[in-house]
């Protein structure tokens, strides 16, 4: 009998070692192979024109930190089964509402003429973030309380957003400021390149968005609530407050993007960001993000975010191809990755 129950319990030894690839992580590992790639066929073709160079790696993350703030914001959006598509409007609004309120003009109130009195740049943009998580809050409360679907209340908000943004000017203002003077020549050395406050911020909000997305509640939610929603409902986890929440850090970070547009263009501009939703989709989604909601992760959207600033970089280093081509690879990719992703939905249903 002690024969026969060793060898019931017998189990061969596990290797700690050993690496099991699991269907999970295979969105974010075809976007690392798929950057990888890119960026190395861009540095062996474009090697005459200083492509592979740490100061033009950087600037990857410096003319897209705006875009990547928002794909931060969009990535818990997804990640919860949902979409928001006000995010570009929103980045137009809080720009224009920065300037604005540091160069407020007179205007006419039930016969009386009002002139506001100019506003110190950190409370312009406090004011902003407020307003973007606000209105991000009410649309994820319509959505939550009113059973809503998330496309047509963000798509209504999307035109709202923009008409506030139009109603407070149609034409660009400029902004000036011995602040956002410093804020503009602030750099940490690296080597031969520098580092500054956009790829700063950026940098800080992707870490702290990666530990909230895996270490807290919070996030552990948004991926049960994309998972199956019905489920997380019985859990009893905070579904309802938590889909709220989604929506107001969305709104959150595409105002933040708001904020360093203003910053990078040194004005509020309307029309700003008109059109980025579908950019910041397409990062998510070339990030690994399943559009259903429940798998994908922020370091994926960095990844996806990081594959954008490569294509539009090599086609301006090329010199001789048109902006469009842009357009054409980003839309390649997204349907390689749309296809992976329903290939791996079937495997997780069989």
């Amino acid at each position: 009998m002690t024969e026969q129950a060793n060898q019931l319990v017998y189990a061969p030894p596990r290797h700690p070692w050993r690496f099991r690839l699991r269907a999970q992580h295979i969105p974010l590992l075809a976007t690392f192979v798929v950057c990888l790639m890119l960026y190395t066929a861009a540095c062996i073709y474009l090697r005459d024109r200083g492509f592979f160079s740490l100061s033009v790696f950087i600037s990857f993350f410096s003319d897209n930190a705006f875009l990547g703030l928002t794909a931060i914001g969009m990535t818990f959006v997804i990640l919860s089964g949902g979409i928001d598509l006000s995010v570009g409007s929103m980045i137009g609004f809080t720009s224009i509402l920065i300037a604005r309120l540091m160069n407020p003009e007179p205007f006419t109130l039930f016969h009386h003429t009002i002139t506001l009195p100019v506003f110190h740049p950190l409370v312009a943009i406090g004011v902003a973030l407020i307003a973007g998580s606000f209105l991000g809050l009410i649309q994820g409360v319509l959505i939550q309380f009113f059973e809503l679907a998330p496309f047509l209340v963000t798509l209504a908000g999307m035109f709202f957003i923009h008409g506030l943004a139009q109603v407070i000017s149609l034409s660009s203002i400029g902004i000036e400021h011995p602040l956002l003077d410093k804020l503009s020549d602030f750099a940490i050395p690296i080597g031969s390149a520098s580092v500054r406050f956009p790829e700063i911020v950026f940098a800080v909000v992707a870490l702290s968005a990666i530990y909230i997305s895996r270490y807290t509640k919070f996030g552990r939610t948004i991926y049960a609530i994309g998972g199956n929603e019905q489920s997380a409902i019985l859990m009893g986890l905070p579904v309802a407050r938590t889909k709220v929440l989604i929506y107001a850090l969305s709104g959150f970070c595409s105002a933040l993007g708001g904020v360093i547009y203003a910053l990078a263009k040194w004005s509020g501009q309307s029309e700003g960001g008109l059109g980025l939703e579908l950019d910041t989709i397409a990062a998510v989604v070339i990030g690994g993000t399943l559009l259903t909601g429940g798998l994908g992760s922020i370091l994926g959207t960095i990844l996806g975010v990081l594959i954008v600033s490569i294509i539009q970089a090599a086609i301006i280093f090329q010199g001789t191809l048109s902006s469009s081509w842009a357009r054409i690879m980003i839309g390649a990719l997204l349907f390689v990755f749309i296809v992976l992703q329903k290939i791996l939905s079937s495997r997780a249903r069989s």
